[in-house]
């Protein structure tokens, strides 16, 4: 510790600090004593403390600064420097005295500092005892506060982070304090008003006017099932130098007093979860994803575990008869309670309910009813003992039912349960469990007669499709069909080979436009049509002109298609299109051509004539037909996809169903997006 420099300079108060630290709210003077009991060092503060400067003092007896001062000398003094020496460190309170001759209570502190190879000093630091007792009774007075006020306060720094609180306030949040420091506050408090409360905690942060008693609607998380409203009353905090701003808070809960926003803001909530459920459930045509949302949607929370089950009814007309066992289909599951929950929502498929069961009470009333997991549940509801026990074990506690009704009929029946650690379904929790089921159910049932749609359409479309072609020694043919993607699984491909009595074959590929049974139904009318027309030996264009009638009074409105007719005996082919693209002819030097004279427009469109076009095709040459799906890819041009199919096609070196297979593996997407057909037919002659 340096002396007073010399001419006496202003310098920084008493033990300069930094402004808002406790040093700058107590004075501190620091001075020395040598082995003489002299004044050897003289600090800043001791001028503002003793009223001396530091040539007034430096090398005087140390008893000029106490009260008990005698001929140069002093008990005080010597005591205090002796302790210094002796102790290594000493402190109490004493009788100072000011150069103006005032008397005050002083507390010090004494340790002896010894230099390098000199002597030693006992420094000396001193404060009013005022200031000290202040400071304590302050300090004293926000410790008994932290402990046992029951008023929660916090101090958050800007960035809304915890850095102290009191028990009372963790009690509130329900997690204890160390939990708290450190984690923003939206990890502790579950909010529903669009940031307000977060918004209003950082305006003070940055320096705005205090809040005052605001009534705010919280849920914190470790009370997840508990809304509380707390009145609230924050201030920005002074800040020293180098640290970061925050905000200091009280807060009181004051749920019972307050009601009406306690319910307000449970509304809000469960309108929330409504909103989101909206949103996330049917986004999809599946009946196993939309269930699975569902059950999604309403954890954590709503419940802590959720199935979804569809009724096995006899037919859509059955009668529920509330004396016969139910039987359901479980589609959809999720729980966020540790083993044997999982096992419980997940263990089974098929379930069955006997007659008297809550199952039965919700399917006879039609609304979704509440009921607590006791021995009479489980007696009524629950068929074997090894489920009996693993819900006894889940720690599920209540349990609410809901069906899931659309269009008049029960498709199913959706729960949810809740542990012991929240409180049992309301009768409010009934009304959004019945909604949520409510808007669901649609959803399920539109995926359901989708799926139904579908499977008519596939199952026609299977029927009309050729399992296997015409066998005939003149032509080699390796045939793939493709479906699309799930929504456009469906379409209106189609192919065919015909045998014609004289020995020509005949190779056939068309494409309805859109999805579906329409379009399954289009396309199987197009294809009996054509193997019927094809008996009649007409040319290529004059059947295309039939076709088109046909579609026409059909009222299939856009088709496309290719129809062409082998020889063996010449090795030629004459063949017209209606709109379709042009079919490719890999040549035995692996040489591809593109037979692009023909052109035509689709079918349905009439009042335009069709052209027959030959060409010659040379023993062993393969011939390509294919649907549109193969060669236009979003994102690609035609030309591209064609070109790309001719350098595929030339590669050759591999048998037909070789070479079928590395074609569409090298066009098709992952996973494809329309429906495609690829025909290869490898011509030969008649031997003469």
């Amino acid at each position: 510790m340096p002396a007073a420099p010399p001419g006496g300079e202003e310098i920084h108060g008493p033990i300069w600090s930094e402004p808002g630290s406790l040093l700058e709210r107590v004075p501190v003077a620091v001075l020395g004593i040598d082995e003489h009991d002299r004044v050897c060092y003289w600090g800043p503060g001791a001028r503002d403390l003793f009223g001396y400067e530091p040539g007034a003092v430096l090398t005087r007896p140390g008893a000029v600064l106490f009260a008990d001062a005698s001929r140069g000398t002093s008990a005080s003094c010597s005591r205090l420097a002796e302790q210094g020496r002796t102790q290594g460190y000493w402190r109490g309170r004493l009788t100072a005295r000011h150069r103006d001759g005032t008397a005050f209570d002083c507390g010090f502190r004494s340790f002896s500092v010894t230099g390098s190879g000199g002597p030693s000093v006992v420094m000396v630091l001193s404060s009013r005892s005022d200031e000290l007792d202040r400071v304590k009774t302050n300090l004293a007075f926000l410790d008994a506060l932290f402990e046992t006020c029951p008023i929660g306060l916090v101090m958050i720094d800007q960035d809304l982070r915890y850095i102290h609180l009191n028990q009372a306030l963790a009690d509130m949040d329900g997690l204890p304090i160390e939990a708290h420091l450190g984690r923003r506050m939206d990890e502790i408090m579950i909010m529903s008003d669009g940031g307000e409360y977060e918004r209003m905690l950082r305006a003070v942060a940055q320096g705005g006017a205090p809040v005052v008693g605001t009534l705010v609607g919280v849920r914190p998380r470790g009370h997840p099932d508990r809304d509380q409203v707390r009145s609230v009353s924050f201030f920005p905090l002074s800040r020293a130098v180098g640290t970061r701003s925050g905000v200091g808070g009280l807060m009181i809960d004051v749920t019972d007093r307050e009601r009406a926003i306690l319910e307000a803001t449970a509304s809000r909530r469960r309108l929330a979860l409504l909103d989101g459920a909206s949103t996330r459930i049917g986004t999809t045509l599946d009946v196993n994803l939309t269930a699975q949302e569902l059950v999604d949607a309403s954890m954590p929370d709503f419940c802590d575990g959720s199935v979804v089950e569809i009724v096995e009814w006899m037919d859509e007309t059955e009668d529920f008869d509330p004396a016969r066992p139910l039987f359901t289909r479980r589609i959809a599951s999720g729980t966020t309670l540790p083993a044997p929950a999982t096992e419980l929502v997940s263990g089974v498929e098929r379930v069955r309910y006997p007659p008297g069961s809550v199952i039965h009470d919700m399917l006879r009333t039609g609304r979704a009813i509440s009921a607590v997991v006791d021995e009479e549940f489980l007696a009524r509801t629950v068929v074997t003992e090894s489920r009996t026990r693993i819900m006894g074990e889940s720690g599920v506690a209540c349990i609410l039912v809901a069906p899931l009704i659309a269009r008049g009929t029960v498709q199913g029946i959706a729960m949810f349960g809740r542990s012991a650690a929240r409180p049992p379904f309301s009768e409010e929790d009934v009304s959004l469990a019945g909604e949520l089921a409510s808007r669901a159910a649609i959803c399920l049932d539109n995926a359901r007669l989708y799926s139904r749609v579908q499977d008519i359409a596939l199952t026609l479309q299977r029927a009309l499709l050729p399992t296997t072609l015409a066998v005939t020694p003149y032509v080699d043919v390796a045939h793939r069909y493709v479906p699309g993607s799930r929504i456009t699984e469906v379409g209106g491909d189609w192919y065919d080979m015909i045998n014609l009595p004289d020995g020509r074959v005949v190779l056939v590929v068309g494409d309805v436009m859109g999805h579906g049974v329409s379009a399954a139904a289009a396309m199987g009318h197009l294809r009996i049509t054509t193997k019927a027309l094809a008996r009649h030996d007409s040319e290529p264009a004059d059947l295309l002109g039939e076709l088109d009638v046909c579609a026409q009074e059909a009222g299939i409105e856009l088709a496309t298609c290719l129809y062409l007719v082998y020889d063996p005996r010449t090795g030629r082919a004459r063949l017209a299109s209606a709109g379709h693209p042009p079919p490719l002819v890999l040549r035995p030097d692996g040489t591809v051509q593109t037979v692009d004279e023909v052109l035509g427009v689709p079918l349905g469109v009439g009042g335009c004539p069709f052209r027959t076009t030959e060409i010659e095709l040379p023993e062993n040459a393969t011939l390509a037909l294919y649907t549109d799906g193969l060669i236009e890819v979003r994102g690609r041009d035609i030309e591209t996809g064609l070109d790309a199919l001719r350098a595929e096609l030339g590669a050759g070196g591999q048998s037909l169903e070789e070479m079928a297979d590395r074609i569409l593996a090298g066009l098709l997407p992952e996973p494809p997006t329309d429906d495609t057909v690829l025909i290869l037919a490898r011509v030969h002659r008649e031997a003469r």
